[in-house]
């Protein structure tokens, strides 16, 4: 067994701050953060229009003090009681984009950054979009929404990143995603 190991378990946990958002911690030797709101899950919703553009958001991002682009995402339960999964999907895409979606799926659920926090991500994919708003966010997110077509996805992309823009690595895994389900099989329309 790990020294890590036999050094976190034999310790307790403690908080060394308590935000409004986050929640920084300590096990032994090891710091971590915590989600203070909702339950730690968040959603990442991977769409593409009725005309096959895959939509992305843009907002400034304060930890990296720049603007990034990103798929729509948000977190689960934060001011929701009875969030679901898929419910957030929906709500956050709708608010993101301005897309509401027949039909979410969710994908995988895993950890964003396991060495550092405890948050999960679950990849969802929407379908059967139909627009019934501008987007943008809500509460002054300053989101703008591009809808970029599937071919050009990648390309475009990288062309922001030399424009200066942070690209969420997860950008790449939701491309992979709008044509195959996780497993590698080819997605059935």
């Amino acid at each position: 067994m790990s020294q890590l190991l036999h050094e976190t378990r034999d310790h307790p946990t403690e908080t060394l701050y308590d935000g409004q958002w986050l929640r920084l911690k300590r096990r032994g030797h090891w710091e971590y953060a915590e989600r203070s709101h909702g339950n730690g899950m968040a959603v990442i919703i991977i769409a593409a229009t009725p005309d096959d553009h895959v939509l992305f958001v843009e907002q400034f991002r304060v930890p990296l003090g720049k603007r990034t682009i990103e798929m729509p995402a948000g977190l689960v339960g934060d001011d929701h009681a009875h969030d679901t999964l898929e419910s957030a999907a929906r709500r956050e895409l709708i608010e993101e984009t301005g897309w509401d979606p027949a039909k979410v799926e969710v994908l995988l659920v895993g950890p964003t950054s396991a060495g550092m926090s405890n948050e999960r991500i679950a990849f969802v994919r929407a379908s059967g979009l139909t627009r019934v708003g501008d987007g943008g966010g809500v509460d002054g997110e300053g989101i703008t929404v591009h809808a970029v077509p599937r071919t050009q996805a990648p390309a475009w992309l990288m062309q922001k990143q030399r424009e200066g823009f942070e690209l969420d690595l997860k950008l790449w895994a939701g491309l992979w995603m709008l044509e195959r389900d996780p497993d590698g099989s080819a997605r059935v329309l």
